[in-house]
């Protein structure tokens, strides 16, 4: 064989092998990218023992002035509070009202969370994030919370049982249907709160989107917090577990758990 056939088979093969490594290189990052976008997707839908994961903002924000509701406070009265405000403690809850962890975390321990607050022992705070409607499609996390603010403006009482009943197994919808987005629905929910049964203001309130821009300004709040999941949480600005439980449903804390949890947490 001559040189020159020598010197041109082997430049054949480092091309060859060039090509390859070229080709595998691109493969490699295609696989990131599918199992980036897979991961996204993993993280938004699983809901064993898993706080939903916040991946995307959800909401410009509408052009209606802003409106506070009654009993709200702080800056753009995103402050929500239940139970006594001199209360030593506080639980500070971060969800979404599309959550279907939160749903479970509030059919598991939500009875038990509102009585420490009525018994004086906490405050609840409440922030509400809207992003699964910017994941999934829709406009019900945002609609919901609106219509939380038109009951926070009636009375806390309204607002704690409206919350409850929007979160509870009978009502809380598949956060993929966005049952939330319609107010008939909101309607027939509200109607088992005393305080705003065929309550026409509450109602009016609701379909005029009033506290929409309220609404817009408590999601906003929600996404700078740097709450990474719902639900998520805090007391005295302590992490405290609710999610990642090996118990059913949908691995909440359980009430047996919840309850001496908490108490230790407040130093009770």
């Amino acid at each position: 064989m001559s040189s020159r056939n020598a010197w041109d088979q082997k430049s054949s093969a480092r091309d060859r092998l060039k090509a390859e490594r070229e080709k595998e290189a691109k493969r490699a990052k295609a696989r990131r990218q599918i199992f980036a976008v897979v991961g996204v997707v993993v993280v938004i839908g699983v809901v064993a023992g898993i706080a939903i994961g916040v991946t995307k903002a959800t909401h410009k924000g509408p052009s209606k002035p802003l409106v506070v509701p009654a009993n709200a406070s702080g800056t753009n009265g995103t402050t929500v509070i239940y139970g006594s405000a001199s209360a030593k403690h506080t639980l500070h809850l971060y969800e979404d009202p599309r959550c279907p962890i939160c749903a479970s975390f509030e059919q598991t321990d939500g009875a038990q969370i509102v009585k420490g607050a009525d018994a004086g022992d906490y405050k609840i705070q409440y922030t509400f994030g809207t992003f699964l409607d910017g994941n999934l499609g829709g406009s019900g996390s945002m609609n919901a919370l609106s219509a939380l603010g038109a009951a926070l403006d009636v009375s806390p009482k309204a607002f704690i049982e409206f919350h409850t009943a929007l979160y509870s197994k009978a009502n809380h919808p598949d956060e993929q249907t966005d049952k939330f987005k319609d107010d008939s629905y909101l309607f027939k929910i509200s109607n088992e709160v005393p305080a705003l049964k065929d309550n026409a203001a509450f109602q009016k309130n609701v379909k005029d989107g009033k506290y929409d821009s309220w609404a817009s300004k408590m999601s906003a709040s929600f996404t700078s917090s740097g709450v990474q999941g719902t639900p998520t949480a805090m007391v005295d600005g302590k992490k405290f577990a609710v999610t990642g439980f090996n118990n059913p449903p949908e691995g909440v804390i359980p009430l047996a758990q919840f309850t001496p949890a908490l108490d230790k947490a407040i130093g009770k």
